[in-house]
């Protein structure tokens, strides 16, 4: 047999689904940026559309072969043209480069959960689509002075071990706590700057709001992405390092919505998700327990406010639901 004759399996079937959903959203968010975005900036938001337009469409035409129904996902009806711009001075670049890091962990981790050789390939494109295109919206954030580097260190002269167990202890009421290693200040940097970006996604979303439940739900998530920031950036801060921050991607005082409660919804529950995982990496590679403790607390908030967003989409009939596994105890009754 031809191995694309092979059926795709229910990782795979998964995989492609979650895919078109996250597609299909950002081109939406993108239709909002290029219709307000010039020069480089609209180059780029129209080159990421275009690939995520031709992403989409290989998507659909695996499934049709394989008989099954394409995804509804996030349609021109989700977005809302000429309205005021919501978002101010780079922050299409900023939100880009987010989704582009989100992107390219989501499609890596599908390359590693896919089987048949296409699908398998497919997701290896789309994740080098996306690392290219995380790329060039550093390059214009760094050339900007939009993104704030990681802190610079000293390099180091020989290669030590760690002899004292204490290394691993983050609570201290006498003595001075180690400072942070690099592996650690990496991990709370990345969560903070992609944080930093949600947080402005949240104020947008939570001003343009139309229903009080997803106004209040929103502004919950302002609120948690500033709480997140400020008990990490307390980590950096002992170790006498400022948390990165930026004076760009300011939402502006625009009311008018140009999204969908529906997609603003599953925009901040992929985001929601994401940084759960980043949480528990954080946590899994830190070596100073007063740091998976407090990212402990932090995931509990998180996973909250995930539920609470799952149960408004699934009371306003807004959760599009993944492929099921066959109900044998239902066919056998």
């Amino acid at each position: 047999m031809n191995e694309n004759q092979i059926p795709i399996t229910s990782s795979e079937l998964a995989n492609l689904w979650m895919a078109y959903q996250e597609k299909t959203m950002i081109m939406r968010i993108l239709t909002h940026f290029i219709e307000h975005a010039t020069g480089e900036e609209k180059e780029l938001l129209v080159s990421h559309f275009q690939q995520s337009e031709k992403d989409m469409a290989k998507i659909a035409n695996i499934l049709q072969e394989e008989g099954a129904v394409t995804p509804l996902g996030f349609t021109e009806q989700d977005v809302y043209k000429e309205v005021p711009k919501l978002f101010d001075f780079y922050y299409d670049m900023m939100y880009l480069h987010m989704m582009t890091k989100l992107e390219s962990s989501l499609y890596a981790l599908f390359t590693n959960m896919s089987y048949r050789k296409d699908i398998n390939e497919l997701f290896i494109a789309f994740t080098a689509h996306s690392q290219e295109m995380n790329n060039k919206t550093t390059q214009f954030l760094l050339q900007k002075g939009i993104l704030a580097r990681p802190p610079f260190v000293t390099m180091p002269k020989e290669v030590n071990f760690v002899k004292d167990k204490q290394y691993m202890n983050g609570f201290h009421l006498f003595n001075d706590t180690r400072s942070l290693n690099t592996v650690e200040v990496s991990l709370i940097h990345h969560t903070i700057e992609t944080n930093l970006v949600g947080m402005q996604l949240m104020i947008g979303f939570a001003q343009t709001a139309t229903t009080e439940e997803v106004k209040e739900y929103l502004v919950k998530g302002m609120d948690l992405s500033k709480k997140i920031e400020i008990n990490l950036g307390e980590f950096l801060r002992q170790s006498y390092i400022e948390p990165p921050a930026t004076h760009a991607g300011k939402t502006t005082t625009s009311k008018t919505p140009p999204f969908s409660e529906k997609l603003m919804l599953y925009n901040t529950s992929l985001l929601t998700s994401f940084g759960l995982g980043s949480n528990a990496l954080g946590g899994a590679f830190s070596l100073r327990n007063d740091l998976p403790a407090k990212m402990t607390l932090l995931a509990n908030d998180i996973y909250s406010f995930a539920r609470k967003g799952g149960e408004i989409l699934i009371k306003n009939g807004w959760m599009e639901e993944p492929p099921q596994i066959e109900d044998r105890k239902k066919l056998t009754k």
